[in-house]
């Protein structure tokens, strides 16, 4: 069995899908840590990622190229909808076949 993909070098699933949360996970909430300046309402109880709201998808904190080298410009920081995607999951294996990823 091959080892799980590597999310240093791959960043598909940053530049596949609407990366949206519920609005408490911003820092403006109490307790919040996802910086509300990188995001964008999708309605009265959620917000997106910049970036991840329109097509083509490019989360606004993921820095590098996908497929190379790349990292989360706020990882410690990031969204619950985020810490969720796990190396060679179902999300995971639909957005790296998008990228041609394989």
């Amino acid at each position: 069995m091959s080892a799980a993909p590597d999310c240093q070098r791959c960043g598909a699933c940053c530049a596949q899908f609407r990366v949206s949360f519920y609005w408490a996970e911003a820092d403006d909430a109490r307790g919040g840590t996802v910086p509300v300046a990188l995001t964008r309402p999708v309605g009265p109880l959620h917000r997106c990622m910049a970036g991840t709201e329109t097509r083509p998808v490019r989360c606004v904190a993921l820095q590098g190229e996908v497929g190379r080298a790349v990292a989360c410009g706020i990882y410690t920081l990031r969204a619950s909808t985020c810490r969720e995607v796990q190396p060679g999951d179902t999300q995971c294996r639909k957005a790296r076949a998008a990228h041609g990823l394989g």
